[in-house]
């Protein structure tokens, strides 16, 4: 029953989630508070790997989650569950292409959906940093404001984003860092 729910909820999350990779991420945190599968601090481990990982990060990330809920069949089936939307959507368009085109409607919702992508990925990316960035438990428990942040993996977010803007540095060099820094300080 657990394999049946986890496709279909990545079967809607693939249908859904347009954008890309990031823009699944709304759905999985929906997926997480709706059935306990995995937490959000899971989801924010699910992005490190997806992230440092060749493929597609919505695969990616299917795949993680389907198997951290249900092992391999679960990760294989929720991937498949992911992809197969988009796939059966290309397929359809493909055949239709030349006819859409230059359709106001399509040219209109595409318009649309834009902003909706920009706005969904924005809301998963602030709740990726509140696991990353944030502390709320031990600021509760102190009252202290600087415990709110967790300080170390700020300065190695801003490193690291210096290092990826400024200094054009390799992107795996960077995911080297990151995950070298995170074993040494154990964020």
């Amino acid at each position: 029953m657990t394999i049946l729910r986890l496709m279909l909820a990545f079967a809607k999350t693939g249908l859904f989630s347009v954008g890309g990779g990031l823009a699944t991420l709304p759905f999985l945190y929906e997926m997480s508070d709706q059935t306990g599968w995995f937490s959000h601090a899971d989801i924010a481990d699910m992005i490190a790997v997806s992230e440092s990982t060749p493929g597609a990060i919505g695969i990616n990330m299917s795949t993680y989650a389907g198997f951290k809920t249900a092992g391999v069949p679960g990760g294989i089936l929720a991937s498949l569950a992911l992809a197969a939307p988009s796939v059966i959507i290309i397929l359809i368009i493909a055949k239709f292409l030349e006819k859409f085109r230059d359709s106001k409607f399509v040219e209109g919702a595409f318009y649309g959906l834009r902003p909706a992508s920009i706005a969904m990925i924005t809301a998963a990316g602030l709740n990726v940093a509140k696991v990353a960035l944030v502390n709320i438990d031990a600021y509760q428990m102190s009252g202290n404001l600087g415990d709110f942040f967790i300080w170390k993996a700020i300065i190695l977010g801003v490193l690291i984003f210096i290092a990826a803007r400024k200094l054009k540095w390799n992107p795996i060099l960077l995911i080297a860092i990151s995950a070298v820094t995170g074993i040494i300080f154990r964020f």
